[in-house]
């Protein structure tokens, strides 16, 4: 990882909306400071000659953040020669160390040290010697700390949001990568397989359409071919709409429990067998509904996939505890063997979504043939 180093101002200037009231501030405070010697009695420079003094260290201020030593020296000869400037002085030592390194601060905060230093040697600053230069390296040590701690503060911020930014940049990166990998993985399998297949069927069909002279069994060996080559194309598409789809639901509305009718409507009328017994689940909440709404999806997927031609009873109800049970059963159709009880995805996928409710899901033979699947969903 790389650090950065940053040896520019770690904030812009203050907005019209802050110098404005910033600078309203400090002009008072010359004009106060400017007119408290006279206020005293000490006619020792005229109020003329204070208050020019001030504005000219306010001019001088607006050249810290671009010259800053200049204007620590400037403003230290104003402020040793009158005390208007001590408003514009004290605020470059802040701004000095707001917005520079300690090696450019420091000495702009002891020239200004110094300048109160010699201000205080000859105009009276209206307290003891020795206090006056305690206060002045308190005030300016503090000043320093204050400018400093705002200037590491903001350095880190801005070096997190540079390293955020960096992140997020190179996460966007990778994801465009795998999107890109996984295009062409998937590109590969639709060109290798599932073409493949598509082609095998339109041949084979091609060939039923145009060869009449075809024996009974000849049609009968390409139409299974036919059946087979779907089925295995069928399957491919599924693999490749599994690897695309992010989650099961991203492309419709969420089934619910009122649902279940609809789908076995929907099964009766492709020539199912269907009995449904439910109960009202409309105080399910969200998940477990569409848990209850797939469970009797996959178990009629089953019958009709595995059973053909099989009865198949559909039973939804809460038990006394607030528990839901749902539970398919099929008699195994003509052939009596029922639903096939392998480890499919759909099976797995299904038992994962009802324990993470909580619950369980078992898919088994039933004792007196066919299948029966049966989840258990707690309240």
């Amino acid at each position: 990882m790389t650090t950065t180093t940053l040896d520019c101002p770690p904030a812009r200037m203050p907005g019209p909306a802050l110098l404005v009231p910033l600078g309203a501030a400090l002009a008072v405070l010359t004009v106060l400071a400017a007119c408290a010697p006279s206020l005293a009695g000490d006619h020792t420079v005229p109020l003329v000659l204070d208050l020019a003094g001030g504005v000219l260290a306010l001019v001088v201020l607006t050249m810290m953040t671009t010259r800053p030593l200049l204007a620590g020296v400037l403003l230290a000869a104003l402020v040793a020669v009158t005390p208007a400037a001590t408003p514009a002085a004290t605020a470059g030592t802040l701004v000095a160390a707001r917005w520079f390194p300690l090696r450019t601060a420091v000495p702009v905060a002891l020239a200004s040290v110094l300048g109160h230093a010699v201000q205080g040697l000859w105009r009276d600053p209206g307290l003891p010697y020795g206090w006056w230069l305690l206060c002045d390296v308190a005030v300016h040590a503090a000043l320093l700390g204050w400018g400093a701690y705002g200037r590491s503060r903001a350095l880190t911020v801005q070096l997190w949001r540079e390293r955020a930014r960096t992140a997020e940049r190179e996460q966007a990166a990778r994801v465009d990568e795998a999107r890109v990998a996984e295009r062409t993985r998937i590109a590969r399998e639709m060109h290798d397989s599932l073409a493949h297949r598509l082609s095998l069927l339109a041949t084979t069909a091609g060939a039923l359409e145009y060869r009449t002279d075809l024996s009974a069994e000849q049609v009968a060996r390409a139409a299974g071919v036919v059946r087979e080559g779907a089925s295995d194309a069928l399957a491919d598409l599924r693999t490749v709409i599994g690897v695309l789809r992010e989650g099961p639901d991203d492309l419709r509305p969420l089934p619910t429990p009122d649902d279940v009718t609809g789908l076995v409507e929907q099964c009766r009328a492709a020539g199912m067998q269907v009995e449904l017994e439910s109960a009202d689940l409309a105080h399910l909440p969200s998940a477990a509904g569409l848990a209850v709404y797939r469970v009797v999806q996959e178990g009629l997927t089953n019958a009709h996939r595995h059973a053909p031609g099989a009865r198949v009873r559909v039973r939804v109800e809460t038990r006394w505890d607030g528990a839901t049970v749902v539970e398919v059963v099929d008699d195994g159709g003509p052939g009596g063997a029922g639903a096939s009880v392998g480890a499919g995805s759909g099976l797995l996928g299904l038992r994962e979504r009802v324990e993470l409710l909580g619950g369980a899901l078992t898919a088994a033979h039933a004792p007196s043939g066919g299948f029966v699947l049966t989840a258990w969903l707690p309240a």
